[in-house]
């Protein structure tokens, strides 16, 4: 080997020891590694910065935002509560949402079937109690596996079927992967059900300062309009339908405020002084279909042309000592208008609120959620005396798109599952179009992408690559292949699946396929035997990266939403890659016999 090649392996090899240490963050670590690569020479300056163009980081940027897009429709929401009604053991809620994402990917594209699924285990967590790290890394693996059962389910299938075209004029078939992948598949989700808690109980997403203040208890009003799921229902349905996490501090009707009894029966037109976390809040009335804006019909449908506006939002605030409202009411303010701005909820320490939150006379330490236009948030804020508090995510009196944003996503998986557009280009358009429709704030985009993550994968591409440009992948794969001559058809089948699975993480797992594949069917040429069983081993092993966060993009997707560290992947991955190589070599024999 030359001394570019030696350094190649060594850059990679310290960069592996550096993200085990984890005494750097994963994206510091991508940049040491390559400012190193740059100043060995092993990366010209020019081709630096050419891996945050590369398709895996707009998957990965878009996937994050189309996720967020399909969490606020609220259709999750509803989906949860259904499961949640049956289902409410962790390994139950865990092998359902495995085995959904496993069948959905080999339908799609695995990135869009897990991006699609995540939303809907944060719910599931929340309502077990349970740690959403404990979900969202099987969920991965589990779209890994179920990747492998179609030709259109991950990249190194299509090009596996590519170099068999290459090889023997007919490539593989859409479905010629179904028996070994469905075995594959149906073995890790047993595994996965069993052994999700190998993933440490600790691991969290990092929390923003707005978590930090952690004021949960908010007052706001809703209007039960015509066609609400809660016309009939008992104030005790109403409130066990929303699993308990909101309360009915006071019901108005006809303008009079009646009595709060368990068995009060809610009726069209009332008014329900709501209280509780703004995310609970918002959810129930989104489900319930109740509306915050209680003012005249034609101001009612100007609202909500407002409100579709993306300049539109909601701030979280202080009332001051000095501020306009101490003593008087948004009412007497006449805050809508005279500044533009809607209180849409009041949250006091200690005390439950019972009146609307428009007729609450407010106190110096009173924190409020107040909607507007955003850009003119700033001077009305300090001309009423509210300080803003750490921004967070708070989406009561935002609207929620019902379908656009699924109706995109569908839109973007059924274009790459037809090959009609190339995987980046879909999701990016759809990332486009969820924002463009209304269906997502630019700032709700924004703050929905993971930026070290694409830090870590624009750093890391050219990094990877060095293997290649060095030559260095060529030499080790040429000492595979004397090893492989000595061994029996299945120890020769073994190593090539291995030899796969330990690649993916240096290259990414098309460039796997593109390296792997021609010795592999080399293999089978110099010991005599059929390619089908080499190149299937080929595309399992490189669809199968289950020890690192950054062999392939489902891994890399969870990393920052789970709070996952490097070496987390190993603890879950490892049997289950020693599992698909005992498991897998059997069965690719089987299928496909020599």
């Amino acid at each position: 080997m030359t001394l570019n090649q030696w350094l190649s392996v060594a850059t990679l090899c310290g960069m592996m020891l550096l993200f085990i240490w984890g005494r750097f963050r994963y994206d510091i670590t991508a940049i040491i590694a390559l400012l190193a690569a740059l100043a060995l020479g092993l990366v010209p300056p020019e081709k630096a910065f050419t891996g945050f163009a590369d398709d895996i980081v707009i998957i990965i940027g878009s996937a994050l935002v189309l996720s967020a897009a399909v969490q606020r429709t609220g259709l999750v929401e509803r989906a949860v509560n259904l499961v949640s009604q049956w289902v409410r053991r962790p390994g139950s809620q865990l092998l359902i949402l495995t085995g959904s994402v496993g069948v959905a990917s080999g339908l799609i594209k695995n990135i869009g079937a897990l991006a699609m699924m995540m939303p809907a285990a944060s719910q599931l967590a929340r309502r077990s109690g349970t740690n959403p790290s404990r979900f969202l890394m099987p969920m991965a693996f589990a779209s890994l596996l179920g990747g492998l059962t179609t030709m259109i389910g991950t990249s190194p299938n299509i090009i596996v079927s590519r170099v068999r075209e290459e090889m023997t004029g007919q490539p593989f078939r859409m479905f010629d992967y179904l028996p070994t992948g469905l075995g594959m598949l149906v073995m890790g989700l047993v595994f996965l059900r069993v052994a999700y808690r190998l993933v440490p109980a600790d691991r969290r997403a990092a929390a923003t300062m707005g978590e930090a203040l952690n004021i949960s208890d908010y007052t706001t009003e809703a209007t039960v309009s015509a066609g609400s799921d809660a016309i009939g229902n008992t104030i005790e349905e109403f409130v066990a339908g929303h699993d308990n996490e909101i309360e009915v501090t006071a019901v108005l009707r006809a303008g009079l405020r009646g009595e709060v009894h368990p068995a009060t029966h809610i009726a069209e037109g009332d008014v329900l002084i709501l209280s509780g976390d703004p995310d609970a809040l918002e959810r129930a009335i989104a489900r319930s279909q109740l509306s915050l804006d209680d003012d005249g019909e034609d101001d009612e449908h100007a609202g909500e042309n407002k409100r579709a506006r993306d300049d539109i939002g909601v701030i979280e605030g202080v009332v001051t000592a000095e501020s306009a409202f101490v003593g008087s009411t948004a009412g007497r303010l006449m805050l809508k208008d005279r500044l533009g701005l809607r209180l849409v909820a009041i949250s006091r320490q200690g005390e439950s609120l019972r009146n609307k939150p428009g007729n609450v006379v407010m106190a110096a330490g009173d924190v409020v959620v107040l909607q507007g236009v955003l850009g003119e948030m700033p001077g009305r804020l300090r001309q009423l005396g509210v300080l803003p508090l750490a921004q967070r995510q708070i989406r009561l009196g935002m609207n929620r798109s019902s379908w656009w944003a699924l109706a995109i996503l569908a839109l973007a998986m059924i274009s790459t599952a037809t090959g009609l557009v190339p995987v980046a280009v879909a999701f990016f358009a759809a990332a486009g179009a969820v924002i463009i429709t209304g269906a997502l704030p630019v700032n709700d985009a924004y703050e929905a992408v993971e930026w070290p993550i694409l830090i870590m994968l624009g750093a890391l591409i050219p990094v990877s690559e060095t293997l290649q440009t060095t030559g260095a992948s060529d030499i080790l794969a040429t000492q595979l292949s004397h090893i492989a001559r000595d061994m029996p058809p299945w120890g020769a089948v073994a190593m090539v699946l291995a030899a796969s699975m330990a690649v993916t993480p240096f290259l990414n797992n098309a460039a796997t396929v593109l390296v792997v594949a021609p010795i592999a069917a080399v293999f089978a040429t110099d010991l005599g035997y059929r390619p089908d069983a080499f190149l299937m081993a080929t595309a399992i092993g490189a669809g199968c990266d289950f020890l690192t966060p950054i062999g392939h993009q489902c891994n890399t997707l969870v990393m920052g939403p789970g709070g996952y560290r490097f070496g987390d992947y190993a603890r879950l991955g490892a049997p289950l890659s020693l599992l698909v190589l005992a498991l897998g070599t059997p069965l690719i024999m089987y299928c496909w016999p020599l």
